[in-house]
């Protein structure tokens, strides 16, 4: 199923090397590939099913599967924390270069990890793993991770030679994501982009293990993704992977239009998976729940907000 031409909408949301549009969207239901949800769709065909058709669900209320949608976990908490104070501080770079009270700076970051903490229904709590988030244990690895950032050469950069370009940084941008990949809709939302010379940028930060396999589809995608809005050859586009934990190490890899061909072609095959299972593939309207199996491996269950639906 490809989708028709789309219509686009010219934001002025950064300029890379004279290019100061992206590109937008009018919605369809229709869905796209995201390498979160193809992920999943692998993993386990039931969680897939709450997780993106809950509300054609049977059984359980609307209410209920939005309820364990919404829980959160201590690994995602550290990641959210952690990517929404980076944001922060390069947002603050925009409007002052001075340097940096790492005292004031890790209060801050101690007020938004118990904020968050507090605010959120945690995973583990919920199912009686642990009787309470333990905020002391988040923090020292969120700091950890963010003293790792600051301390790094790519930050060092960033601050000094990167930084007089600084009007054309693109950092978390509203949205999606939402792009074409071979005429077919997906998603591939950047955490900070920046041009350096003649050169885009594109970092993804990560407070997970490292998975090259993974995190390589992820950095294809940046690249289609930039590719696609920019204008750009795919050879000029660097993406890299910031691992922030247990210490900042990166990955950084250069596709060309051959790879992203190539690619193309897989987001197609993969995206083709999914559709298998709509009865309705231009309103993305699921075929019965009894199609969307329950994986084999049981040890998944432990880590899925969903686990409750299938004892």
């Amino acid at each position: 199923m490809v989708l028709d031409k789309p219509i686009c909408f010219m934001v002025n949301i950064v300029s890379v090397n004279k290019i100061t549009v992206i590109k937008k969207f009018e919605y369809t239901p229709i869905l796209g590939w995201s390498t979160s949800r193809y992920d999943m769709f692998l993993l386990c065909r039931r969680q897939y099913y709450y997780n993106y058709y809950g509300k054609h669900d049977p059984l359980y209320s609307r209410q209920k599967i939005d309820e364990l949608k919404k829980l959160t976990s201590i690994p995602l908490e550290i990641g959210n924390v952690t990517h929404d104070v980076i944001k922060v501080f390069l947002d603050r770079l925009l409007k002052s270069e001075g340097k940096i009270d790492t005292g004031r700076f890790f209060d801050y970051v101690r007020r938004k990890t118990e904020e968050y903490c507090h605010a959120k229904r945690f995973m583990e709590v919920y199912y009686d793993e642990i009787s309470n988030i333990d905020i002391d244990e988040l923090f020292a690895k969120i700091q950890n991770s963010l003293s790792n950032f600051l301390n790094s050469d790519r930050c060092n950069w960033l601050t000094t030679k990167v930084i007089s370009n600084k009007q054309s940084w693109l950092i978390e941008p509203s949205g999606y994501g939402e792009t074409r990949i071979d005429e077919m809709k997906a998603y591939c939302k950047v955490d900070f982009l920046f041009p350096c010379d003649d050169d885009i940028y594109i970092i993804d930060w990560k407070t997970g293990k490292r998975d090259e396999k993974k995190h390589k589809k992820q950095l294809l995608g940046y690249v289609s993704w930039a590719a696609y809005h920019f204008e750009k050859d795919p050879v000029k586009i660097i993406p890299i992977i910031a691992y922030l934990q247990p210490s900042y190490e990166e990955m950084k890899m250069n596709f060309n239009e051959y790879d992203i061909q190539d690619f193309a072609i897989h987001i197609k095959e993969e995206t083709e998976e999914m559709y298998s299972v709509c009865s309705n593939i231009e309103e993305n309207i699921p075929e019965d729940k009894e199609r969307f199996t329950k994986t084999t491996n049981t040890k998944i269950c432990n880590y899925c907000n969903y686990r409750e639906l299938c004892r």
